[in-house]
């Protein structure tokens, strides 16, 4: 087949079959393509709406990611990589890309780790009762309501109010070390020295475990009880129960929690903004926009998020290849 005709079966995509040649209609090729003329026309539009609204903003911050753009001009001038060879010896940026990653580490494992607990005992951790193999504890849609209540909070205020705990001179954090006797535990600066980051862990955890125990809570009420029951009635425990029956049967959702909470963690822009003061410390959302609106640098900015969305990228990809299981059928 010549190029010609390569171009001709190309165009058939879009023409219908009666303006197509007949030598281009005769050809396998085209019977595969006919077979799919639907389903392109009716993705051409939300295709198209997606390349223009997002790949092509994508495709911008990658180009002015290569200039020395102020962000306040439409004046720039082509640099190529000296954005990143200045990302490569920038100390703050590092710093910045290091707190984030800790937190990408460490937010999705303590979350998805107390949600699966909480979710589990909320639905298999109660006592035996009205012939059910398996029974939550008591109370569980009121402590859902509670896990949940977070969620109804605006990020801000979540912020402002943990920024009272955590101040040196009047927080609760402080006042409750001091009456419990540990004075020594407590800090003159809980968001501005070593402390911040982990600061900032503990209020990611806490905000989004509820979203994660109503989740998981959902997941685990959609397996049936007589799995339960065939593992009762084997003597398991609930520690092998839950290993062996609830965390395979739900992993999916395991999965997607772990990656969303992961890019929660890396969008930490407003807790850190609003909590923890000037230079306290930064992550890479907060250090682009100091640098995007306060100095200026567009340009740089623009790398940075570049480097954020590489971060984001290649974080999903790795949790969508290593947790990846054979599909359970049941």
């Amino acid at each position: 087949m010549g190029w010609g005709d390569r171009l001709l079966l190309g165009a058939a995509l879009f023409l219908p079959p009666r303006l197509t040649p007949r030598r281009i209609r005769g050809s396998r090729h085209y019977r595969t393509i006919d077979q799919y003329r639907f389903i392109g026309w009716f993705l051409a539009a939300p295709v198209l709406v997606f390349a223009v609204f997002v790949v092509s903003p994508f495709a911008q911050a990658f180009f002015y990611s290569m200039t020395d753009w102020t962000g306040y001009s439409a004046e720039f001038t082509f640099t190529g990589t000296e954005n990143y060879e200045r990302l490569w010896n920038d100390a703050k940026f590092w710093d910045a890309l290091r707190n984030s990653l800790l937190l990408l580490v460490l937010a999705p494992l303590i979350t998805l780790s107390l949600g699966l607990f909480f979710a589990f005992m909320l639905n298999a951790g109660g006592r035996r009762r009205g012939g059910q193999a398996i029974a939550g504890v008591a109370g569980t849609r009121l402590y859902k309501i509670f896990y949940f209540f977070p969620q109804v909070l605006s990020i801000a205020i979540i912020a402002v109010i943990w920024s009272r705990i955590y101040s040196p001179r009047s927080g609760i954090l402080n006042e409750g070390l001091r009456t419990v006797g540990l004075d020594s535990l407590r800090q003159n600066d809980w968001l501005g020295g070593r402390f911040a980051v982990f600061c900032v862990l503990a209020v990611l955890c806490w905000a989004f475990v509820g979203f994660y125990v109503v989740l998981f809570s959902a997941a685990m009420s959609s397996i049936p009880h007589e799995i339960y029951e065939a593992s009762l009635l084997d003597g398991a425990t609930r520690p092998v129960t839950f290993f062996r029956i609830t965390l395979p049967l739900t992993w999916g959702t395991v999965r997607t929690g772990w990656i969303y909470m992961g890019i929660q963690a890396l969008d930490a822009f407003a807790l850190v903004s609003i909590m923890v003061p000037e230079h306290g410390m930064d992550v890479l959302p907060s250090y682009l926009y100091d640098k995007a609106f306060r100095d200026g640098q567009a340009g740089y900015a623009t790398a940075v998020g570049v480097v954020l969305f590489a971060v984001t990228l290649l974080f999903a990809g790795l949790m969508m290849r290593l947790a990846r299981r054979e599909r359970i059928e049941l």
